[in-house]
């Protein structure tokens, strides 16, 4: 068997271990990265990139069905549902050689196989690579990352079996649009394909455990996002539970408890879902060595290190948030403290922006005004509706808000939660303010050019303080 040694060895190749990959030979280190199946991982050929890509589908359909309002007559307009997912699939292909030729430019080599540890040797970490479950490759390491990531929770009797019932893998290959749909979980996974095919016109129900949809984002922004999706001919049944599905010739029957005991029959084509996901902690070798696993996560410090000397985890492995910015970003800070980068800085969860890219989009970045008033502040929010902004009604889009939450005493920005147009991109504004630990002085301060979305941002900071403009 062929044995060989390098600085670091990446298991997995997706957005958090091909950029730690690269961010290590950047240092100059030599770097080996094994992936199993894809490069670029779930996240580029199976969840953000290629979801981004339906989306984008159903937004333009969207806008055709529309554009008597913005001055067009389109008649007769005909979905292919076989070429929006090829749309989607080629998006995933050309992304990922693009990560391909990225980690050969900085000579990292990338090994097929899957990895599983065989523990240290002296001061060594060992894995073996297998192809087809037979071992062709053993390399050994200093340092060892985990980039295994994680895939969607199964309830058991509620299997996917990508027929019937799927999970957001089979959604996304979709070779129907189901007259009724079913989406169990209204997350970001499950919100978003619910928007997508609701607007392609699925008969969509959505079902949530919690009282409240996009649990977590800010109350007032899930029951305004409530409202847009039942305006746009959602069912939403929250605090309810699935406890079956039958599956006959016809659809699927679901039995779902409702608020207060009561038991309801619905039946669809088809159900997604999505109940969250677990770490791929499995058959990986975890065993041979001292690395503590929590609840299908592997337990790592603020620096990404685990239990096992020389062994980290990163990414979706490593636990919450599940964000492909997230894990990219935790390897570069895991590689750079390895290689003793002086100004390297563990992680701020709380200064990770989330987004949700439904219609209408959600984002937000850290404490919802709940959140900040049980941690003991004393808050100052402010709000600004896009109905106030020239550029939102410009577009046609005029629904939504931006709020912002302050700690009244120092003017710290603790939060700031939107909905609407285009905020998944503009919400990096508020995560460089809370990056740069800015107060609501610099954000009043800060000119926003007109007309743009981004004054409502600036207006949302204005109102915390009682100054207001346009509104």
């Amino acid at each position: 068997m062929a044995e060989q040694e390098f600085d670091l060895v990446v298991v997995g190749g997706g957005p958090g271990g091909y950029v730690a990959a690269i961010r290590a030979a950047q240092l100059g280190m030599d770097v080996a990265l094994v992936e199993q199946e894809h490069l670029g991982g779930i996240c580029l050929n199976w969840g953000c990139i290629p979801t981004k890509a339906l989306l984008r589908s159903a937004e333009v359909y969207h806008l055709a069905k529309t554009s008597s309002k913005y001055g067009f007559k389109i008649n007769d307009i005909e979905i292919n549902i076989n070429a929006i997912v090829q749309r989607s699939r080629k998006i995933a292909k050309q992304l990922n050689g693009g990560v391909g030729h990225l980690l050969k430019k900085n000579k990292v080599e990338v090994l097929t196989g899957h990895a599983r540890l065989l523990g240290r040797s002296e001061e060594l970490g060992r894995l073996a690579v297998e192809v087809d479950g037979t071992a062709v490759m053993e390399l050994s390491a200093k340092n060892i990352i985990l980039a295994t990531g994680a895939r969607a929770r199964d309830l058991p009797g509620m299997e996917a079996d990508g027929k019937q019932i799927w999970s957001y893998r089979h959604a996304l290959a979709a070779d129907t649009i189901p007259e009724r749909l079913l989406v169990v979980g209204s997350g970001a996974i499950g919100i978003e394909f619910a928007s997508f095919f609701n607007t392609l016109g699925s008969d969509v129900t959505v079902v949530e455990v919690l009282d409240r949809v996009l649990p977590v984002e800010d109350e007032e922004i899930s029951a305004m996002a409530h409202k847009a999706f039942e305006k746009q001919g959602m069912h939403l049944l929250t605090g309810a539970q699935v406890n079956g599905l039958e599956k006959a010739p016809d659809g699927v029957t679901a039995s779902i408890e409702l608020p207060g005991g009561k038991v309801e029959a619905i039946t669809a084509d088809r159900v997604i879902m999505a109940v969250g996901i677990v770490g791929n902690v499995e058959d990986i070798g975890l065993e041979n060595t001292k690395a503590v696993v929590d609840r299908s996560h592997v337990v790592a410090d603020p620096w990404l290190a685990t239990g096992e000397p020389g062994l980290y985890a990163i990414g979706d492995l490593a636990g919450p948030p599940w964000l492909a910015h997230k894990a990219s970003h935790e390897g570069v800070i895991c590689v750079e403290k390895i290689a003793g980068v002086a100004d390297v800085h563990p992680l701020e969860a709380m200064n990770i922006p989330g987004c949700t890219y439904c219609q209408p989009q959600i984002a937000s970045v850290g404490l919802t005004e709940a959140a900040a008033v049980a941690a003991g502040h004393k808050v100052r929010v402010g709000r600004f509706p896009f109905i106030g902004n020239g550029k939102a009604i410009a577009l046609g889009e005029p629904e939504g808000m931006i709020k912002t939450v302050f700690d009244e005493a120092t003017g710290e920005l603790l939060g700031a939660h939107m909905i609407g147009p285009e905020v998944t991109e503009l919400i990096q504004g508020y995560a460089v303010a809370r990056s740069m630990e800015s107060t609501e002085a610099e954000l009043l301060h800060t000119v926003f050019p007109h007309p743009t979305l981004s004054e409502a941002m600036h207006e949302s900071v204005l109102d915390a303080m009682g100054r207001a403009i346009h509104f």
